[in-house]
């Protein structure tokens, strides 16, 4: 199957199944799942915030990793970036439709996550 980035990647298989290696469906999961992904979606699933307050939220990333993630995470179509022409220069992120359906999907898994983490690491 033809991407838009001209690469040839096999068709993401039903849910329930491995997906291969390369599909699309991988690599946005990849890319949705990761651990500064997951945390930088939570954090906008409640509004717009600058860089700072995101770097604030997500405590431990490290300024490129933010950049990185919402990069790509701009790039899949689930962070909108709004820059103001002001001085000092403004920038605001937060997510867009898919960002925000994409968030309410995770917020379940990390509250179970959060309440059932103590016991798990306990052993």
């Amino acid at each position: 199957m033809k991407v838009s980035d001209g690469s040839t990647r096999p068709p993401a298989l039903l849910v329930g199944q491995t997906y291969p290696a390369g599909c699309s469906a991988r690599i946005v999961l990849d890319h949705v799942s990761s651990k500064w992904g997951v945390l930088i979606l939570l954090a906008l699933s409640d509004g717009s915030h600058r860089w700072s307050e995101l770097r604030r939220r997500t405590d431990g990333i490290s300024e490129k990793m933010l950049a990185q993630t919402l990069k790509t995470l701009e790039g899949d179509g689930f962070v909108r970036r709004d820059a103001h022409a002001v001085i000092p220069p403004r920038v605001d992120y937060s997510l867009t439709g898919r960002g925000e359906e994409v968030a309410a999907l995770l917020k379940p898994l990390t509250e179970w996550v959060a309440e059932h983490a103590d016991e798990i690491l306990e052993r």
